[in-house]
Protein backbone atom coordinates (compact mmCIF):
# COMPACT_ATOMS: atom_id res chain seq x y z
CA UNK A 1 0.00 0.00 0.00
CA UNK A 2 2.93 2.50 0.65
CA UNK A 3 5.73 0.98 -1.72
CA UNK A 4 8.00 0.95 1.01
CA UNK A 5 8.38 -1.86 3.24
CA UNK A 6 9.96 -0.16 6.38
CA UNK A 7 7.31 2.32 6.21
CA UNK A 8 4.96 -0.30 6.16
CA UNK A 9 6.29 -1.92 9.68
CA UNK A 10 6.40 1.87 11.19
CA UNK A 11 2.70 1.89 10.37
CA UNK A 12 1.67 -1.48 11.95
CA UNK A 13 4.34 -0.92 14.73
CA UNK A 14 2.23 2.26 15.91
CA UNK A 15 -0.81 0.36 15.59
CA UNK A 16 -0.04 -1.48 18.72
CA UNK A 17 -0.40 1.61 20.72
CA UNK A 18 -3.91 2.05 22.58
CA UNK A 19 -6.74 4.03 20.37
CA UNK A 20 -4.48 3.89 17.18
CA UNK A 21 -5.87 2.14 14.27
CA UNK A 22 -4.88 2.56 10.63
CA UNK A 23 -5.32 6.02 9.52
CA UNK A 24 -3.87 7.75 12.86
CA UNK A 25 -0.85 5.04 12.45
CA UNK A 26 -0.56 6.53 9.29
CA UNK A 27 -0.71 9.71 10.16
CA UNK A 28 2.01 9.39 12.44
CA UNK A 29 4.57 7.62 10.51
CA UNK A 30 4.42 10.26 7.73
CA UNK A 31 4.74 13.31 10.36
CA UNK A 32 7.88 11.67 11.46
CA UNK A 33 8.82 10.91 8.37
CA UNK A 34 8.05 14.53 6.65
CA UNK A 35 8.53 17.01 9.50
CA UNK A 36 10.19 15.72 12.45
CA UNK A 37 13.07 13.57 11.68
CA UNK A 38 14.98 14.94 14.76
CA UNK A 39 12.23 13.60 17.26
CA UNK A 40 11.63 10.30 15.93
CA UNK A 41 14.57 9.18 16.48
CA UNK A 42 14.82 10.31 19.72
CA UNK A 43 11.33 8.70 20.42
CA UNK A 44 13.02 5.50 19.02
CA UNK A 45 15.97 5.85 21.42
CA UNK A 46 13.69 6.44 24.17
CA UNK A 47 11.26 3.43 23.96
CA UNK A 48 14.31 1.22 23.68
CA UNK A 49 15.63 2.23 26.73
CA UNK A 50 12.19 1.91 28.08
CA UNK A 51 12.03 -1.62 26.76
CA UNK A 52 14.90 -2.64 27.78
CA UNK A 53 15.33 -1.25 31.49
CA UNK A 54 12.14 -0.60 33.08
CA UNK A 55 11.05 -3.45 34.87
CA UNK A 56 8.86 -3.77 38.18
CA UNK A 57 9.92 -2.75 41.32
CA UNK A 58 10.34 -6.51 44.10
CA UNK A 59 7.87 -4.90 46.48
CA UNK A 60 5.35 -2.62 44.71
CA UNK A 61 5.30 -4.10 41.26
CA UNK A 62 5.50 -1.01 40.10
CA UNK A 63 7.54 0.47 37.04
CA UNK A 64 10.79 0.87 38.03
CA UNK A 65 14.71 0.90 36.17
CA UNK A 66 15.92 -0.26 40.07
CA UNK A 67 15.16 -2.96 42.63
CA UNK A 68 12.93 -0.45 44.72
CA UNK A 69 11.25 2.30 43.23
CA UNK A 70 10.96 5.68 44.28
CA UNK A 71 8.06 5.71 46.41
CA UNK A 72 8.60 2.45 47.95
CA UNK A 73 12.05 3.64 48.86
CA UNK A 74 10.88 6.69 50.23
CA UNK A 75 10.81 6.07 54.67
CA UNK A 76 8.68 9.50 55.22
CA UNK A 77 5.94 7.47 53.72
CA UNK A 78 3.34 5.80 56.15
CA UNK A 79 4.05 1.78 56.25
CA UNK A 80 0.57 1.04 57.87
CA UNK A 81 -1.36 2.14 55.12
CA UNK A 82 -1.37 0.07 51.62
CA UNK A 83 -3.25 1.22 48.47
CA UNK A 84 -3.83 -1.81 46.23
CA UNK A 85 -4.59 -0.42 42.44
CA UNK A 86 -4.79 -2.68 38.94
CA UNK A 87 -2.59 -0.33 37.06
CA UNK A 88 0.77 2.11 37.07
CA UNK A 89 -1.49 5.03 36.00
CA UNK A 90 -3.78 4.52 39.02
CA UNK A 91 -0.55 5.07 41.10
CA UNK A 92 0.28 8.49 39.20
CA UNK A 93 -3.62 9.47 39.10
CA UNK A 94 -3.68 8.80 42.77
CA UNK A 95 -0.30 10.36 43.73
CA UNK A 96 -1.14 13.79 41.43
CA UNK A 97 -4.81 14.09 42.75
CA UNK A 98 -4.58 13.61 46.56
CA UNK A 99 -2.58 13.76 49.76
CA UNK A 100 -2.16 9.98 49.98
CA UNK A 101 1.37 9.34 51.63
CA UNK A 102 1.39 5.37 51.98
CA UNK A 103 2.59 2.63 50.81
CA UNK A 104 1.27 0.94 46.65
CA UNK A 105 0.54 -2.54 45.79
CA UNK A 106 0.00 -2.72 41.62
CA UNK A 107 -1.95 -5.59 40.66
CA UNK A 108 -1.43 -5.44 36.94
CA UNK A 109 -4.40 -6.23 36.31
CA UNK A 110 -7.31 -7.48 37.81
CA UNK A 111 -9.04 -10.97 38.18
CA UNK A 112 -10.32 -12.05 34.89
CA UNK A 113 -10.32 -15.94 34.62
CA UNK A 114 -11.78 -15.75 30.41
CA UNK A 115 -8.93 -13.78 30.05
CA UNK A 116 -6.17 -15.81 32.16
CA UNK A 117 -5.33 -13.83 34.97
CA UNK A 118 -5.66 -15.06 38.31
CA UNK A 119 -4.65 -14.87 41.55
CA UNK A 120 -1.05 -15.54 40.30
CA UNK A 121 -0.58 -13.32 37.78
CA UNK A 122 -1.95 -10.14 39.79
CA UNK A 123 1.30 -11.24 42.48
CA UNK A 124 -1.02 -11.62 45.25
CA UNK A 125 1.74 -14.27 46.45
CA UNK A 126 3.84 -11.09 46.98
CA UNK A 127 1.29 -9.11 48.22
CA UNK A 128 0.09 -11.83 51.08
CA UNK A 129 3.80 -12.13 52.31
CA UNK A 130 3.53 -8.09 52.91
CA UNK A 131 0.42 -8.03 54.36
CA UNK A 132 2.26 -10.84 57.03
CA UNK A 133 5.13 -8.89 57.69
CA UNK A 134 2.90 -7.18 60.44
CA UNK A 135 3.38 -3.18 59.61
CA UNK A 136 0.18 -2.91 57.56
CA UNK A 137 -3.15 -1.74 59.35
CA UNK A 138 -5.28 -0.77 56.67
CA UNK A 139 -5.41 -1.98 52.74
CA UNK A 140 -7.05 0.52 51.08
CA UNK A 141 -8.74 -1.46 47.48
CA UNK A 142 -8.95 0.89 44.84
CA UNK A 143 -10.00 -1.54 41.78
CA UNK A 144 -11.83 -0.62 39.18
CA UNK A 145 -16.12 -0.61 39.55
CA UNK A 146 -15.95 -3.11 36.44
CA UNK A 147 -17.48 -6.26 37.21
CA UNK A 148 -13.94 -7.78 37.52
CA UNK A 149 -12.88 -4.89 39.58
CA UNK A 150 -15.48 -5.67 41.94
CA UNK A 151 -14.68 -8.99 42.27
CA UNK A 152 -10.99 -8.71 42.69
CA UNK A 153 -12.01 -6.14 45.58
CA UNK A 154 -14.08 -8.79 47.27
CA UNK A 155 -10.95 -11.71 47.05
CA UNK A 156 -8.52 -8.81 48.32
CA UNK A 157 -10.64 -7.84 51.09
CA UNK A 158 -10.91 -11.52 52.46
CA UNK A 159 -7.21 -11.63 52.19
CA UNK A 160 -6.73 -8.73 53.85
CA UNK A 161 -9.13 -10.37 56.37
CA UNK A 162 -7.33 -13.51 56.50
CA UNK A 163 -4.46 -11.19 57.98
CA UNK A 164 -5.90 -9.32 60.31
CA UNK A 165 -6.03 -5.86 58.57
CA UNK A 166 -8.69 -3.50 57.98
CA UNK A 167 -10.20 -3.20 54.35
CA UNK A 168 -11.64 -0.38 53.17
CA UNK A 169 -12.95 0.82 49.40
CA UNK A 170 -12.82 3.72 47.62
CA UNK A 171 -16.25 5.23 47.54
CA UNK A 172 -17.99 5.66 44.05
CA UNK A 173 -20.83 7.02 43.54
CA UNK A 174 -22.40 10.71 41.86
CA UNK A 175 -19.52 12.57 40.89
CA UNK A 176 -18.64 15.86 42.61
CA UNK A 177 -19.93 18.84 40.75
CA UNK A 178 -22.09 16.03 39.09
CA UNK A 179 -25.94 16.75 38.52
CA UNK A 180 -28.03 13.45 39.01
CA UNK A 181 -30.32 13.77 35.79
CA UNK A 182 -27.24 12.96 33.67
CA UNK A 183 -25.73 10.39 36.19
CA UNK A 184 -25.92 6.73 34.88
CA UNK A 185 -28.63 4.61 36.07
CA UNK A 186 -25.66 1.96 37.67
CA UNK A 187 -23.58 4.45 38.94
CA UNK A 188 -26.92 6.47 40.51
CA UNK A 189 -28.33 2.97 42.14
CA UNK A 190 -25.29 2.09 43.85
CA UNK A 191 -24.80 5.53 45.13
CA UNK A 192 -28.33 4.80 46.47
CA UNK A 193 -27.88 2.04 47.96
CA UNK A 194 -24.46 2.92 49.93
CA UNK A 195 -25.51 6.02 51.12
CA UNK A 196 -24.27 7.58 54.30
CA UNK A 197 -25.38 9.76 57.17
CA UNK A 198 -24.34 13.32 57.36
CA UNK A 199 -22.28 14.45 60.28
Amino acid sequence: MTGSPLLADLIEALRCLPGVGGKSAQRMAFHLLERDRERGLKLAAALEQAMQRIGHCNRCRNFSEDPLCALCANSSRDRQVLCVVESPVDVAAIEQATGYRGQYFVLMGRLSPLDGLGPEELGLGLLTQRLGEGEIEEMIIATNPTVEGEATAHYLAQLARAGGIRPTRLAHGVPLGGELEFVDRGTLAHAFGRRQIVE
